[in-house]
């Protein structure tokens, strides 16, 4: 078995909201807290969020979606695709997992840490509440105003990406994907409300 790791920084482009819970209600308070480690309560990125949106992008991207019935792609859909489409849907499950109880591809090759404040960035500001609202269609007005906190743009997080190459795999297909995962997540969004332009982000991959 070899492990190859994919390490780099991924840089806030436009305000990120990764939601955390809150169990304290406060009066004038933040409606939508963003996640924040525990002991140093600054912001980070949880890797099951770059995970699950990578995989979920790259079932989009390749065709794979339509067979899941609204659920992950698994290898009980693997005999309804079509020959050219297939080493790359087993090579989605090899890296993801299978969530069939069949299995057939064994151990899930990529693991995603958690992605820590970057040293370079511990001293910026690293929130911001945003206000928002509905606007009545008929009256015009502003209705409903609640605050959603971000992560700031510029602000950069540590990321390590590892990946499991096992006897039988191709490297290049594997690592190849994962890069790719990582090229369409920059194109679309992470975190909440990428449709009204939050969480663009930037992967710069040192190693």
């Amino acid at each position: 078995m070899k492990i190859v790791k994919i390490c780099g920084q991924i840089e806030v482009l436009t305000g990120l909201h990764i939601g955390g819970g809150d169990d304290v209600m406060k009066i004038g308070g933040i409606d939508n807290p963003i996640i924040k480690d525990t002991n140093s309560g600054n912001p980070y990125i949880p890797g099951s969020s770059i995970k699950g949106k990578m995989r979920s992008l790259l079932e989009w991207n390749n065709r794979l979606v339509s067979y899941g019935n609204g659920s992950p792609f698994s290898s009980e859909n693997l005999s309804k695709i079509p020959e050219p489409d297939k080493k790359s849907a087993e090579n989605l499950l090899k890296l993801f997992g299978d969530s069939s109880s069949k299995n057939a591809f064994g151990m899930t090759r990529i693991s995603v840490s958690d992605c820590k404040l970057s040293e370079e960035s511990k001293n910026m500001k690293l929130s911001e509440a945003k206000m928002e609202n509905i606007i009545n269609r008929k009256s015009g007005m502003a209705e409903h105003p609640r605050q959603t906190e971000r992560v700031p743009a510029g602000v950069k997080f540590d990321f390590d990406i590892r990946i499991k190459v096992l006897d039988g795999d191709s490297e290049e297909e594997l690592v190849g994907m994962v890069k790719n995962g990582i090229e369409l997540l920059e194109s679309d969004y992470l975190g909440g409300s990428g449709s009204r332009g939050y969480g663009r982000v930037k992967f710069h991959i040192a190693s």
